[in-house]
């Protein structure tokens, strides 16, 4: 009766409701199918598992956020809920005012985890592209070959465009012309040297 009132409270405020399910096994079975955006969460359930079981499963497997709804306050199960870090706790009977805050509260604090999540894992992809091309890098003084970390000699570019984005185009420096290419060095570079 009371998820029948639930579900009405929901939809009259503005939200679609995927499932009713009395056992956590019922819900862990729906969750796959349906994958909902957020998951409201009796704490007394029939079967094996209770609703702070079925809600840790949940959280470990789907990341979909959980609120207990529940009569007990006793401290012993709000710690154990705790454990299961939930996105809120309301006890029964629930005030429609109350519920559309903790669902609209729930619902942003998870869009704005994910976004943190995306944006650190981003952080950490640049961090590891960025070591890549830190610490001391043995080169020839001669030819300018790097050696890499298998021991290997190669050229500055090839390393630096393996360990890096960076692209890379060819010239002749003045210097290398004048050396390279004497015959045409005046032609080229001699009227800026004067």
């Amino acid at each position: 009766m009371l998820a029948l009132q639930l579900k009405h409270d929901l939809e009259h405020i503005g939200h679609s409701v995927a499932g009713i399910y009395a056992s956590g096994e019922e819900a862990l079975g729906g969750i796959e199918t349906v994958r909902p955006d957020l998951v409201l969460m009796d704490i007394k359930l029939q079967g094996e598992m209770d609703g702070i079981e079925t809600a840790d499963r949940i959280n470990k497997q789907y990341d979909i956020p959980v609120i207990y709804m529940t009569a007990h306050s006793e401290e012993s199960t709000i710690e154990r809920a705790k454990l299961t870090e939930p996105y809120g706790y309301l006890l029964k009977p629930v005030n429609v005012k109350e519920l559309q805050i903790a669902v609209e509260v729930s619902l942003y604090k998870s869009k704005s985890d994910k976004e943190k999540a995306q944006l650190t894992q981003e952080l950490r992809n640049a961090l590891e592209k960025v070591k890549l091309l830190s610490g001391m890098l043995p080169i020839c003084a001669s030819c300018k070959k790097i050696r890499n970390d298998k021991g290997y000699w190669e050229q500055v570019e090839v390393y630096i465009s393996e360990h890096s984005e960076a692209l890379f185009s060819h010239a002749i420096c003045p210097e290398c012309g004048k050396k390279l290419y004497p015959e045409y060095y005046d032609k080229i570079w001699g009227k800026k040297d004067k």
